[in-house]
């Protein structure tokens, strides 16, 4: 089982080895959970200390099939790309069984990545590992190679996995949602009063393999040497100020691992494959007038809401762009003349952009970072696992955004007569809450941009990181 070393015998790579041969070299091995929502961070940050230090060479390591989605990326010369074998399942297939998938990334994985770090000419120095591969802190600390695990989810939910036993010593799982949702939870070390029908459905007892997996998960973060935390301190200070009086290893907030430091590059702003130029269109709207919806990928909505979805935002007369995968043929005909579809985009352009007034978002915490980050008020759509909670950071504790909410617990989707309310209310920007509302997105957004730059908290994390490891 031999390791893929594509890219590393690069003119340009190999300038970078021999160069840093010449100094004391920190070779970090970064090991993401093979998803985008994880990869993409993970790189992101692997960008930052490769560019803030002379003396660190990053090894990537992905699947082969990750390999060839992200082969056409331009990389820093410090950063190689490498890829093991396709021992899990193929990530189109990932949605419909993730059981599956998951079991075998924490079971498959391990044994090719170790094969890896025996071949590297280089020998690793660090590993930084996907919080969700327990099994790479195993692999560090069997060889001595220090272990920073990156946890890619909100420093809030960490807390409540962390603390979960104080949910069942109060009487909260397993719990039936539908009869105690309402009932709120305060004892969570830095986590605000919180319903439990708003923390991930697994309390309810329904998945307990997933659970396991999570409590397995947070129980081998302790025995790394390094916790990092893809989030900005100021936005969950609480939560992290409560881990760190837990944790007996340095926690480092390294957000909001997006990638800010390409947002003035334009060379992403051409169309792809004959699409609309989607920067041109909204260079054409009045500025903060355009509502951008973005829903994910991975945890999917049935036919049924998307229609409804389609003809709320139609019928709202609101101007939107949508970011939507799949067949858009019938949803562009559905949508009117005021919206337009995409099937991809540069969401951080986009919520960055003057016309740009909201953001319709799942809450995955990627999400959540650029959108806070842009200073963008929030529609709040979540679908399960973290981004329920993630929904109630946005409403009640940061109050920058409103919840999509059902007009009885009875039905099962969204109405588009309820949607077109929402986003007409949502998008008045005579109202005089939605004024105060993007006022607070605005100053938040500002507040989380200062903490990159030189004295910001992120930038002295960050340096101080690298400090250790080098």
């Amino acid at each position: 089982m031999q390791a893929n070393e594509q890219f590393f015998k690069t003119p340009n790579m190999m300038n970078a080895v021999n160069s840093v041969h010449q100094t004391a070299i920190c070779h970090v091995v970064a090991m993401p959970f093979p998803g985008r929502g994880h990869i993409n961070p993970m790189m992101n940050l692997c960008k930052l200390l490769a560019s803030k230090s002379q003396d660190i060479l990053i090894t990537f390591v992905v699947t082969e099939e990750w390999l060839s989605f992200l082969s056409s990326e331009n990389m820093p010369e410090k950063i190689r790309l490498v890829s093991i074998p396709n021992v899990i399942p193929s990530e189109r297939d990932r949605p419909g069984n993730m059981k599956e998938f998951m079991e075998a990334v924490m079971t498959k994985m391990e044994r090719p990545f170790e094969l890896l770090l025996d071949q590297l000419e280089l020998p690793a120095t660090m590993i930084i590992a996907d919080s969700f591969l327990y099994w790479a802190v195993s692999v560090g600390n069997r060889r001595n190679i220090p272990v920073a695990s990156f946890w890619t989810m909100s420093a809030m939910i960490f807390s409540v996995f962390q603390h979960f036993d104080l949910l069942v010593q109060n009487g909260h799982y397993p719990v039936d949602l539908l009869e105690r949702g309402e009932e709120r939870v305060d004892y969570i070390p830095g986590v605000s009063s919180t319903r439990l029908m708003d923390f991930p459905s697994l309390i309810s007892g329904n998945e307990s393999y997933i659970l396991q997996q999570f409590h397995r998960i947070i129980s081998w973060v302790h025995k790394a040497q390094y916790l990092l935390f893809t989030s900005i301190y100021e936005l969950e200070p609480y939560a992290i100020d409560a881990l760190r009086a837990k944790f007996q290893i340095p926690i480092y907030t390294v957000g909001p691992a997006i990638p800010w430091f390409k947002i003035e590059d334009n060379s992403s702003l051409s169309p792809r494959h004959n699409e609309i130029n989607y920067i041109e269109w909204l260079n054409s709207q009045p500025n903060s007038s355009v509502l951008y919806v973005s829903l994910g990928s991975n945890l999917s909505i049935s036919g049924t809401q998307i229609d409804e979805i389609a003809a709320g935002l139609c019928h709202s007369g609101v101007r939107f762009l949508w970011a939507v995968r799949g067949e858009t043929g019938k949803l562009k005909e559905a949508c009117g003349k005021m919206g337009l579809l995409v099937p991809w985009c540069d969401q951080l352009k986009v919520l960055s952009h003057p016309c740009t007034g909201g953001f319709w978002t799942h809450c995955g915490w990627n999400s959540i970072k650029e959108g806070v980050f842009a200073g963008a008020p929030f529609l709040t759509f979540p679908l399960g696992v973290d981004q329920i909670i993630n929904s109630k950071l946005i409403e009640e504790d940061l109050k920058i955004g409103w919840r999509v909410r059902k007009e009885t617990r009875v039905e099962n989707l969204v109405t588009r007569d309820a949607m077109k309310r929402l986003v007409r209310k949502f998008m008045d920007t005579e109202s005089i809450e939605v004024k105060e509302m993007r006022k607070r997105a605005k100053e938040l957004g500002e507040m989380c941009q200062n903490a990159i730059s030189e004295d910001g908290s992120s930038e002295i994390d960050i340096k101080s990181f690298i400090r250790d490891i080098s």
